[in-house]
């Protein structure tokens, strides 16, 4: 998300456009070229660790290394061949800020990162496997610094020193995805040296050892990862059908002058933003599923069904009132994050585009649920039916609404894929949402009672602070809205309890602040 204001800053609008035109792409092609594997090498060898076979887990490591390796190398020669034709579909015509060839060039530029990506990944997996996260961990956050400064660094100088184009400033952005992986291979490579040694005492010091063929390894290694890859290409697979659909159907409307502009806030700019509140929720929420798999297991009634209430209920106290503060303050968030020009159509945009955060993350944490309750099938058949109605009525939403059909589609078919997975969850395990209900209809009251406090706010600001009109006004506004806003809603949450009961008394602060009063 950072990146992406000092990125816009270069590239502006177009850029950012056409950068989406080409990640979107290579998003769903590295879930396709790994499948799912790499967290499945990470089950398959934590399962086989706790029997006392190191050997097996060793054996499928370098079995699934040389499938990734493949796999990476078809992915980036189906990618970059198709280059043409994928940017061809999504640009009908010519004459607008981005063409198909200028797609096609940089997802020819992104697709080198195919080759290696897949293969490292299972790299992390194995160290998952082991118990061990800061491989991960480590060689992500490097992967990411070292990327992000070839972004910056390189765009800057190709636009600034070099008068290149927007189109080779974005392109050389996209093939920093391989300057990144290559440093985080670099980490991997790193750890796997110093953990080798413990890792061949481990399988010396053996007793228990599986004969399986590398075709049974494989079966079962597909058997764990082959659900949820869809459901890990929910969100890319609605921006795909909205990035093959929208400047058709906007020049078809009359509208094409703006597909950039509305698709840039859509899918890149103003989607990083309200990714951010649904992405810390669903990381609270999914740390809550491995215990859930266990009391299902072994048929314990009360605590799964009080984990699955409180995994829904972190979604909603949290997303519902970040969705709202967004919607509320968008033409402040876009205005002080990238620019104020055309704020009437991006600010629009982004505050109709908040509330699917909610959407979003209730489709990660009802298909992890039904994970946790041996129904993964069924959240790829939810997903699949949210997606076909978006391919059916995309166009024609785009044509009556222009950007906001985009979205309407996007919130009908993540609804719809949500609605299925609750029905699924409630048959599956006969689940009361009467609790999650009350105490929803409680954070949509405090939520009212906070957007009333940032429309005071905003109305009483507005009669000597230009927000609508200079920058560091709108900033200003901003973060006086956010904290406000935020800290008013933290207060009738605390006061009421209703974090104490979300939480089980365990909000991270809260007893400590407590200690403190008393």
């Amino acid at each position: 998300m950072i990146f992406v204001i000092p990125f816009f800053a270069i590239v502006g609008t177009a850029g950012s456009a056409l950068f989406t035109y080409a990640y979107t792409p290579y998003s769903i092609f590295i879930s396709l070229s790994t499948v799912g594997i790499p967290a499945a090498v990470s089950k398959f060898v934590s399962k086989y660790n706790a029997l006392g076979d190191y050997q097996i887990g060793m054996r499928m490591f370098r079995a699934g290394s040389a499938l990734m390796l493949v796999s990476g190398v078809i992915a980036f020669l189906v990618m970059f061949l198709s280059a043409d034709w994928i940017g061809a579909q999504q640009i009908k015509g010519e004459g607008g800020p981005i063409t198909p060839d200028d797609i096609a060039f940089v997802i020819r530029m992104v697709s080198f990162a195919l080759i290696v990506i897949p293969a490292m990944s299972i790299v992390r997996g194995f160290f998952q496997g082991n118990q061990s996260m800061g491989p991960t961990a480590i060689s992500q956050t490097i992967e990411q610094i070292v990327r992000i400064i070839a972004i910056l660094a390189g765009s800057y100088i190709i636009v600034n020193f070099f008068n290149g184009s927007i189109t080779l400033a974005v392109g050389f952005a996209a093939f920093a995805a391989l300057i990144g992986a290559l440093a985080s291979c670099l980490v991997l490579f790193w750890y796997w040296r110093k953990r080798k040694p413990f890792i061949d005492k481990q399988i010396a010091k053996q007793e228990v050892t599986h004969d399986f063929r590398t075709i049974d390894l494989f079966k079962e290694l597909f058997r764990y990862a082959g659900p949820f890859v869809l459901v890990g290409l929910a969100i890319p697979l609605y921006q795909l059908v909205d990035q093959f659909t929208f400047q058709p159907a906007m020049v078809a409307s009359g509208r094409g002058a703006l597909y950039d502009t509305e698709l840039a806030v859509i899918n890149n700019l103003g989607h990083k933003i309200i990714i951010i509140p649904m992405t810390i929720a669903t990381g609270l929420s999914m740390a809550m599923l491995p215990s859930l798999t266990n009391a299902f297991t072994q048929n314990d009634q009360t605590a799964y069904k009080k984990l699955i209430n409180q995994a829904l209920q972190v979604i909603m106290v949290f997303v519902i009132p970040a969705a709202a503060g967004i919607a509320i303050l968008s033409d402040e968030i876009f205005g002080a994050l990238f620019t104020l020009e055309d704020i009437e159509i991006t600010g629009s945009l982004m505050a109709w585009y908040a509330p699917v955060a909610l959407l979003f993350g209730l489709i990660t944490v009802t298909a992890g649920m039904l994970q946790g309750v041996n129904q993964q099938n069924y959240a790829v058949v939810s997903l699949l039916g949210g997606l076909l109605v978006k391919v059916i009525f995309n166009s024609q939403f785009i044509h009556l609404f222009g950007g906001k059909g985009a979205i309407l589609g996007t919130a009908i078919a993540a609804g719809i894929a949500v609605g299925l997975n609750l029905a699924r969850l409630k048959r599956t395990v006969n689940f009361s949402f009467k609790q999650t209900i009350k105490r929803t209809i409680l954070i949509l009251i405090f939520t009212g009672m906070m957007c009333f406090v940032i429309a005071v706010l905003k109305f009483a600001f507005g009669f000597f602070l230009p927000y609508q009109e200079v920058r560091w006004a709108t900033v200003v506004m901003l973060l006086a809205g956010v904290s406000a806003g935020g800290l008013f809603y933290l207060y009738l949450a605390y006061k009421s309890t209703l974090l104490d009961h979300i939480f089980n008394g365990s909000v991270p602060g809260l007893n400590r602040l407590k200690r403190v009063k008393r």
